[in-house]
């Protein structure tokens, strides 16, 4: 029993131990006195105080056995009742054939033994739950006043919690009710809280509270389901109320207090607690996607891994750095993380090192731009598995710097992809973009050309039916859009902006893209090449294939600035304005996952897609290749980008109009 107050020199167990004694004494008298009343009443009290001390005596052996009186009474909870049941039923057991043995219990009904069991686990219980509930809810003195708080979704999280803030009467949280996914769960009481409505009645239920002065101080998210749309149109009730809304702390952090000051409402974007309190952490950005996060097959990617050797380009960036904690997870047999940024190549290779000590790495500083310095990296690494990140990504910087971006995004792929075929890597992957889809930007147009090489060589290598030294690589594209809080994206710009108090700035109100995390984009990359590898991409797909992760709806930029202002408790338009500031060179108001010659098919596997490629004759790409690195290293922009729209007809060079300068995003 924890904290349970003794007398000086008398240990919890001891208590505990005497307790139970005292209990099971006291169960047989009553058990005979349920049975067979008029005999109990009969019989002198010394008698049955004698029979009662045996039983205690019988009893104390499956009490000591079970290991009873060291649980702890405070967390009382069902396991324990069971282990009493047991500890009492063995107890009536051998009491009763003990006496059957020696005689003397025959003057006694036969139902005695059952009803004593009964008697004896409730005689057990009683004292644990009552002092469970005295610490639960009246073992401390006064405490200041609860935050009423609702609860949004009436399922296992929110029983996890409401047991949670039971356990620990320091936590001042009053839970006034809760909304449910379900419309059948409406009237229904969970630990006697009731389920006021549906997430689509939050509005008139917080009306209704705040009319009957239960107005709460935020809505708790309990439910892992509510995300997306729903989330979007919770947030939309709470800001109407004037209410906060917060999610539940993940299991592992569900921790209640060790100190006094009771749990407490966190200000938005606050960390976890540092002093053992319960706090409701933020809702997270990336709760407001519009559809619920893909669950990709981890089998099948530790299938891929184990045991390989690993290389990925780009490893400092933000998909390249997730790739690589990810397939550091899965035990390769070793890892080589390539990147041009000295820095962010420390970065990712003390994380691995910190995470994965015993894994076999190796940091390569390299601009895959070098094709003999690419040649000799893949030669000494000898990778069967190729990741291929690096790439410039930023639209408008592309824009400004468009050699940069053929050098890097086409000349560069294409160096990587040589080299990895050159040292026999059994796969090879290209991280490209939705943006590479009827491209209206030179990063686009960069990566669909990146896209051509890959396909190209893959239709070699199916042509030739995997035969010859380097036959046999198989090369995917995966695609994908915009990665919540990657480099340059407009997560972290929003956020910086929201630090300085506004404005956000949209580049246009209609403006819309596909979402996905960056653990989903790494996922994705692995789920796609295990399914290469295994030859299990459809028929259309299957030489030159593209992987692209089923994104859902798009999400309106704007409806997103908004979100963002609401979850750092602010209101739009009213206390941080957003400023539309047209459309950059470069940019489209949607993207597109797919190119209309580009039919698409389930690709096999929850959440993904595969598309048959457009596909190039192999020499015919190479050449136009050569040309095009030539004119971008002879520093001829115009020449450059018109050899691009050659080979990207859907692209158009930007005119010389004048580029915004000001950090927007769209």
């Amino acid at each position: 029993m924890q904290r349970l107050a003794a007398p000086r020199g008398l240990t919890r167990f001891q208590i505990a131990l005497a307790v139970d004694l005292a209990m099971a004494a006291i169960s047989l008298p009553l058990a005979l006195a349920l049975t067979d009343p008029l005999l109990i009443a009969r019989a002198p009290f010394g008698i049955v105080a004698v029979i009662g001390l045996g039983f205690a005596l019988v009893a104390l052996v499956p009490l000591l056995l079970l290991r009873v009186p060291w649980r702890s009474w405070r967390y009382f909870g069902s396991e324990d009742g069971l282990r009493i049941a047991l500890a009492a039923a063995i107890a009536c057991a051998a009491h009763a054939g003990l006496n059957l043995l020696a005689g003397g219990w025959r003057p006694f009904s036969p139902m005695a033994p059952a009803v004593q069991a009964i008697v004896l686990t409730l005689l057990w219980i009683s004292p644990r739950l009552a002092w469970r509930r005295f610490r639960n809810r009246g073992g401390t003195l006064a405490m200041a006043a609860p935050e009423r708080l609702l609860l949004a979704g009436a399922d296992d999280g929110a029983d996890l919690f409401l047991r949670a803030i039971a356990s620990d009467p320091r936590v001042a949280f009053e839970v006034v009710g809760l909304l449910a996914n379900d419309p059948k769960a409406r009237g229904r009481l969970i630990h006697d809280r009731p389920v006021l409505g549906t997430l689509a009645d939050a509005k008139e239920v917080l009306e209704d509270l705040a009319a009957g002065g239960q107005r709460p101080a935020a809505i708790v998210v309990t439910s892992p389901a509510i995300d997306g749309a729903r989330m979007a149109r919770l947030l939309d009730a709470a800001e109407a109320a004037g209410v906060a809304v917060r999610r539940m702390p993940r299991l592992t952090h569900l921790d209640l207090a060790a100190h006094p000051g009771a749990g407490t409402l966190p200000s938005a974007g606050s960390g976890p607690a540092q002093d053992g309190r319960l706090e409701l952490r933020p809702i997270a950005i990336e709760d407001l996607l519009n559809r619920p996060p893909v669950d990709l097959d981890r089998e099948a990617m530790a299938r891929l891994v184990s045991g390989r050797r690993v290389l990925v380009t780009g490893a400092g960036g933000t998909i390249g750095g997730e790739l690589a904690r990810q397939i550091a997870s899965f035990g390769p047999a070793s890892l080589t993380l390539v990147e041009v940024s000295e820095f962010a190549l420390y970065e990712i290779d003390l994380a691995i090192r910190e995470g994965h000590p015993d894994l076999p790495r190796e940091a390569v500083l390299a601009d895959i731009r070098d094709r003999e310095r690419m040649l000799r990296v893949m030669a000494a690494a000898r990778p069967e598995l190729v990741f291929h990140a690096a790439a410039l990504k930023h639209v408008p910087l592309v824009e400004d710097n468009p050699l940069e971006g053929i050098l890097t995004n086409a000349v560069g792929t294409r160096n990587v992809a040589d080299a990895a075929r050159a040292a026999e890597a059994l796969v090879v992957v290209l991280i490209s973009t939705d943006k590479a889809v009827n491209p209206s930007s030179v990063m686009g147009a960069t990566k669909r050309l990146a896209e051509m090489y890959f396909q190209a060589l893959d239709a070699r290598r199916a042509a030739e039916g995997g035969a010859g030294k380097t036959g046999g690589t198989r090369f995917v594209t995966v695609r994908f859009g915009n990665v919540l809080g990657s480099t340059g994206s407009v997560v972290p710009l929003f956020r910086r902006q929201l630090e300085r108090g506004g404005p956000l700035t949209v580049t246009h109100p209609d403006m819309q893209r596909y979402f996905m995390t960056v653990a989903e984009a790494a996922s994705l990359v692995l789920a796609a090449s295990a399914l290469a590898a295994e030859d299990g991409l459809p028929d259309p797909a299957r030489s030159g294939g593209i992987v692209v992760l089923d994104m859902g709806v798009p999400v309106r930029i704007v409806d997103l600035a908004r979100q963002m202002i609401r979850l750092a408790g602010l209101r739009p338009e009213v206390d941080v304005a957003i400023r539309f500031t047209g459309l950059r060179p470069g940019e489209k108001l949607e993207e597109e996952l797919f190119h209309t010659r580009e039919p698409h098919v389930p690709a096999g596997r929850p959440g993904l897609l595969a598309a048959a490629p457009r596909t190039a004759e192999l020499g015919i790409v190479a050449r136009a290749l050569d040309s095009l690195a030539a004119s971008a290293r002879g520093a001829d922009p115009a020449a450059a980008l018109a050899q691009l729209s050659v080979l990207v007809p859907e692209f158009r060079p930007p005119g010389p109009a004048s580029r915004a300068r000001e950090d927007t995003h769209g």
